[in-house]
């Protein structure tokens, strides 16, 4: 019999209707079956998944292998049975929940063989709302590395292997992992192959959230999940000795399954679930968060995940609550630095500054989401207009560099998540144009900045605009209206009559719109319509 190309594996547990979609998608690659080797296990379900397995097995029995087993919590055990049984040179997971593109297959092995691949990495996409982080395939690269790429986001073991690599080291997939068992064999295998490639340029594998959620990693609860994440990272840890290399790898799992430890629902928790989360969050932090690691994440992330390695449970509840309600904490700027005052800041627990200290990567979205209109109105002097707006910035400290102007363009789509952006080097602002003044709240954590700002008699539509230097950086922020009030739009000069308004647009941001009442007076109709509009401004005035 000739040697296959590949093995897919398949775990199946109760994935009836999605598990005939995974199915057709395999038998209908274009790689042919005549190339190709399924091995099903059915791990025990309880639902029509087994009786679907048998019926493809009848219907292609040279391509489809089932193997029936009692359930065993899990997918590690069913995938560990079918690597026992698989042939293929290449052996390729999936979730009986997904599916593959049609070329997937065809176009991975083509890859391996080509480049000596021992890790091909397909590009993967979400769908019914199921998150795929996407960094790692914004390029095809026949050679990445582990630690100098976003592969460390991409663990999961929907990879082409090559079947020699998982032999000569014995792979397996961790039986007593109720979540995450993929992640040791993968990280071992990306950290023992000769190169690892990406394919970008198509679409191979469809990831697949069931309308009830009811994929095995959204059902295990918070202690789970980071005793799962303990035995992983103490694992990678054996395998990658302490340096930059382990940090590039480690920064996965302080920000993402250590981060979502103490997330929203955090405070809601029994307190002792709670203090046993911070102990298991500590002894990793404690062990593997070196200075490197904790300055390159987003502050967020970092003053959460060292609040929990301090025991500050009380700061940290508060931490998370007060971001839930209000929205990021303000910032201080402060000898060119900025921090976020969050819970625990120069406040006795003795963390240091620079776990405050914000990077890049958070300000948009913070500063969009503190700044607020205060008021807005017009001040007229016969047929000068100006605007005059209060501004409150969540910015204390050294904010000389904080102005407020009316800017001509729209906002690119690139700062439209954020609600903000940070403005390319060199880009110049908006002239400068009018009177401001600054100072600080009550509290020292924001700034009232105050502005009168002449307009123009012409027909534009402007957006009002804060700018501020954070940290060596420009950004540039929509000021939101909030449901403050506006003023009523007024009219304003005589021989031409303009109207200026103060709108909220689309994206609940103030505008400032001016337009002329109507075209100057040509002709012997238009200058009778300006006589009669001088007549009445006299008659009513």
């Amino acid at each position: 019999m000739t040697t296959p190309d590949v093995t897919v594996v398949v775990a199946v547990y109760n994935t009836m209707p999605y598990l005939t979609e995974c199915l057709n998608s395999l038998v209908r690659q274009s790689i042919g079956r005549d190339r190709l080797e399924v091995v099903a296990v059915d791990d025990g379900s309880t639902d029509d998944s087994g009786r679907e397995l048998d019926r493809f097995a009848a219907k292609y029995p040279d391509t489809v292998k089932v193997i029936h087993q009692a359930n065993s919590g899990g997918p590690a055990a069913p995938s560990n049975r079918a690597l026992e049984l698989a042939t293929g040179r290449y052996v390729y997971f999936i979730g009986s929940d997904d599916h593959l593109g049609r070329e997937a297959l065809e176009r991975l092995v083509a890859c391996a063989d080509e480049h000596g691949s021992d890790v091909v990495v397909g590009k993967m996409v979400g769908t019914n709302g199921r998150y795929v982080h996407q960094a790692l395939y914004r390029k095809s690269d026949p050679d990445v590395s582990l630690y100098e790429s976003a592969l460390p986001f991409t663990l999961a073991n929907t990879k082409l292997f090559r079947r020699e690599l998982v032999e000569k080291h014995h792979l397996r997939f961790p039986e007593d992992l109720p979540v995450g068992s993929d992640m040791p064999f993968t990280i071992e295998a990306c950290v023992r192959a000769r190169r690892i490639s990406v394919l970008a340029d198509y679409t191979f594998y469809y990831a697949v959230k069931r309308g009830d959620s009811s994929n095995i990693t959204y059902r295990a609860d918070h202690l789970s999940r980071l005793r799962c994440t303990e035995r992983i990272m103490r694992h990678a840890a054996g395998l990658v000795p302490a340096g930059p290399e382990r940090d590039a790898l480690f920064k996965r799992h302080f920000t993402w399954e250590l981060a979502k430890l103490v997330q929203d629902d955090f405070p809601d928790l029994p307190p002792e679930i709670q203090t046993q989360l911070c102990s298991g969050i500590a002894a990793l932090a404690d062990d593997y968060l070196t200075d490197g690691l904790r300055d390159s994440l987003d502050v967020r992330r970092r003053v959460r995940i060292c609040l929990a390695q301090r025991g500050a449970i009380g700061e940290l509840v508060r931490a998370i609550r007060d971001e839930a309600e209000q929205g990021a904490p303000p910032f201080l700027l402060e000898d060119g630095r900025a921090y976020a005052r969050y819970p625990g800041f120069r406040d006795g627990l003795g963390l240091p500054d620079r776990v405050f200290e914000v990077t890049a990567a958070g300000v948009p979205a913070a500063l969009a989401s503190g700044t607020s209109l205060v008021s807005a109105g017009w001040e007229q002097d016969g047929d000068a207009m100006a605007v005059a707006v209060e501004v409150r910035l969540p910015v204390g400290g050294e904010t000389d560099s904080a102005v407020v102007r009316l800017a001509d363009r729209a906002m690119p789509r690139s700062a439209d998540k954020p609600g903000a952006r940070r403005l390319p080097a060199g880009q110049e602002l908006p002239p400068p144009v009018g009177e401001f003044t600054r100072k600080p709240t009550e509290d020292g954590t924001a700034t009232l900045l105050s502005a009168r700002i002449p307009v123009e008699a012409r027909g534009v539509r402007r957006g009002v605009r804060v700018y501020v230097d954070v940290a060596g950086a420009v950004y540039e922020i929509p000021v939101p209206v909030r449901g403050r009030p506006l003023p009523l739009a007024r009219r304003w000069r005589e021989r031409v009559p303009y109207r200026i308004s103060a709108n909220t647009n689309a994206k609940g941001r103030l505008v400032i719109t001016t337009a002329p009442l109507w075209a100057p007076a040509t002709g012997l109709g238009g200058r009778l319509r300006e006589t009669m509009s001088r007549v009445k401004r006299k008659l009513f005035r």
